[in-house]
């Protein structure tokens, strides 16, 4: 009987052995880490702003690309090889995105893109990290942190001119 689990103990064993020394396991929750705290600061900038996507899914969307292109490096796969994973990966969150769109058919008006770019923008931070860039995911979040709250007081401003252009002329 002690036989039997001793094989199952060493069956569980060889299954887990995939992170083989504690260097591999912090280069793993480094790079996890980092693409789900960094898709954190953008789903955070979305969930402020009353966007469907937010937190939780940018977090996600994060994670989950780091984990599409960490596995196959720690597998061995050339980097030249994981293309195609890239590839994969682009077309999911393209289809992810799409769904965040919504065209209001009494209006001439979409509404969800920048969501959509947030959440693809998201993925490629992931990605980056999850590859061992994470000078690159850092960098490439605060541009989109710039380009998603700083630009959008920017377009306000705009607006408000704008509005009080058409006003203006309205009343002449």
């Amino acid at each position: 009987m002690s036989e039997i689990w001793l094989e199952i103990w060493s069956t569980v064993r060889s299954e887990f052995a995939d992170i083989p020394d504690v260097g591999e396991a912090t280069r793993i929750v480094l790079r996890l880490g980092m693409a789900v705290i960094l898709g954190g600061l953008l789903g955070y900038e979305r969930e402020r702003s009353g966007k469907a996507a937010g937190l939780r899914t940018h977090m996600l969307v994060a994670l989950g690309a780091a984990i599409f292109v960490l596995v196959p490096l720690q597998g061995g796969m050339q980097v030249g090889d994981i293309s195609r994973v890239l590839q994969g990966v682009i077309a999911g969150i393209g289809f992810l995105g799409a769904g965040a769109i919504i065209k209001l058919s009494n209006e001439r008006e979409i509404h969800g893109l920048t969501t959509s770019a947030s959440i693809w923008m998201t993925a490629a931070i992931g990605v980056a990290a999850g590859m061992g860039r994470e000078a690159t995911a850092l960098v490439s979040t605060v541009m989109a942190l710039f380009v998603l709250a700083v630009l959008r007081r920017v377009e306000a401003r705009i607006s408000a001119r704008q509005e009080k252009s058409v006003i203006a002329s309205d009343g002449k």
